[in-house]
């Protein structure tokens, strides 16, 4: 699979969304957990999103319980958390796993097009992917990168100055 917009996942309500619905968008995907010490870039990832959404960038959220059982809840409580703490609008998804044999295949893609400085695998929450409107991978940020910090790259792949 060559293109990201041939890919599709399931909401965090359990619908089917075929991501190519976000073609002519640059995506920014992001694992995400609610009970993480990186768990705050919500807000921060909801700024991006809402200053860039009207030039076409969508932000994709991917709840993973991989890392440090950070993500224990439903499907429910990972909405609850997002929208009352920190006021997300942009689209969740249900709950992947984003590393080993029952990998999510958006981040089979991800990992294979855009690997990490130590290999492919996904070290920790909050690990971004920047996906041009072409459906063609751009750029990989470690979780510690703040969003405030990709902002020149998301400007750059929305064809910003």
């Amino acid at each position: 699979m060559s293109d990201f917009h041939q890919l599709s996942a399931e909401s965090l309500g359990g619908k089917p969304v075929d991501l190519g619905q976000y073609k002519d968008k640059v995506v920014l995907v992001v694992n995400t957990a609610s009970h993480c010490g990186f768990t705050p870039q919500y807000t921060g990832l909801e700024a991006l999103y809402q200053k860039y959404k009207d030039q076409g960038l969508v932000i994709l959220g991917f709840p993973c319980n991989q890392f440090g059982g950070q993500e224990p809840g439903g499907a429910e409580q990972i909405a609850q958390t997002c929208q009352i703490n920190y006021g997300v609008t942009f689209p969740m998804f249900a709950k992947v796993e984003v590393n080993g044999p029952q990998t999510h295949p958006v981040f089979q893609w991800l990992k294979s097009k855009l690997p990490g400085w130590f290999g492919a695998k996904v070290r920790w929450n909050f690990t971004k992917f920047l996906v041009g409107r072409d459906g063609q991978p751009i750029k990989r940020f470690a979780p510690v990168t703040k969003p405030e910090r990709i902002e020149s790259a998301v400007r750059a792949a929305l064809g910003l100055r």
